[in-house]
C-alpha cells in the first residue's frame, strides 16, 4: 500500500480494507513500506485536510506489515517491492506510480467511480 492508499479514506470517502476484502482475500497479507510510513509521519504535521488524512492514513497503517525496502523515497519503495516479486497487488491513486508498477507486470489496485476500488492489469 502506499501513501494515498492509506489517505483514502478521509481524501476519497474510500472504505479502504472492506474494499480489499471485495476484491482480495479477507486473510490477505497487507504490507507498507517503512518509507510510506515514514512519509505519513512527515504529512501529519501539517494541517487541513491532508494533514488529518495522513494521520489516519498511519493509524490505518498499523494493519498492515510493515516492510523495510533500500529505498527511502515511498513511492521507489513501493517499485521496488514490485520488482522484486513480494507483492502480487499495490494499492496506489497515484497515476504516474501506477504505470511504474504496472511496467513491472504488476496488477494495480485504484480508485473506479465514486468510493469503489477495481483491479488494473498489466
Amino acid at each position: 500500500m502506499d501513501t494515498n492508499a492509506l489517505m483514502m479514506p478521509v481524501e476519497l470517502d474510500v472504505r479502504v480494507f472492506d474494499e480489499l476484502d471485495r476484491l482480495l482475500a479477507a486473510d490477505a497479507d497487507l504490507v507498507v513500506p517503512t518509507a510510506v510510513l515514514d512519509e505519513l509521519e512527515k504529512l501529519s504535521t501539517g494541517s487541513g485536510t491532508e494533514g488529518v488524512a495522513a494521520s489516519v492514513g498511519a493509524d490505518l497503517a498499523t494493519r498492515c506489515r510493515a516492510v523495510e525496502t533500500e529505498e527511502s523515497y515511498a513511492d521507489d519503495a513501493v517499485v521496488e517491492l514490485a520488482e522484486s516479486g513480494e507483492v502480487d497487488y499495490v494499492v496506489t491513486n497515484d497515476k504516474p506510480l501506477r504505470d511504474r508498477v504496472l511496467d513491472c507486470g504488476i496488477p494495480v489496485v485504484g480508485i473506479r467511480g465514486h468510493a469503489t476500488l477495481a483491479i488494473t492489469e498489466p
